[in-house]
């Protein structure tokens, strides 16, 4: 009998409090969909844990982000429940205009 399960390759905390995994499979996903983020793992998980802004999105999902540059921005898009969440994807972005007209749920800045 094989056994499906989902393999957590890291986790990180959101600014809720929420356990976050990246799993496996999603990282494969970044990766090949973004490969100029193969080698920033460690910016996904910081970017949940200490983000500078948390939008809502459409279905429940919140979207980190982080500034990497004056226009360019880094993007988690992860789910959390009271008890459990999960990274859904990530990628860089110097098109910001849908972003900031998405619901602003956090800001470091406030």
């Amino acid at each position: 009998m094989v056994k499906s399960h989902v393999m957590d390759i890291a986790t990180t905390t959101s600014k809720n409090g929420v356990l976050i995994r990246l799993t496996e499979e999603r990282w494969k996903h970044i990766c090949l969909m973004h490969p100029s983020l193969e080698n920033k793992q460690t910016k996904v998980l910081a970017t949940v844990k200490n983000p500078e802004y948390i939008f809502g999105g459409k279905a429940e999902e919140l979207l980190a982000v982080s500034a990497t540059s004056k226009q360019a921005y880094f993007v988690v898009v992860y789910k959390e429940s009271k008890l459990d969440g999960f990274i859904i994807t990530a990628f860089e972005t110097t098109d910001t205009l849908w972003l900031f007209k998405k619901e602003l749920v956090w800001s470091k800045r406030s």
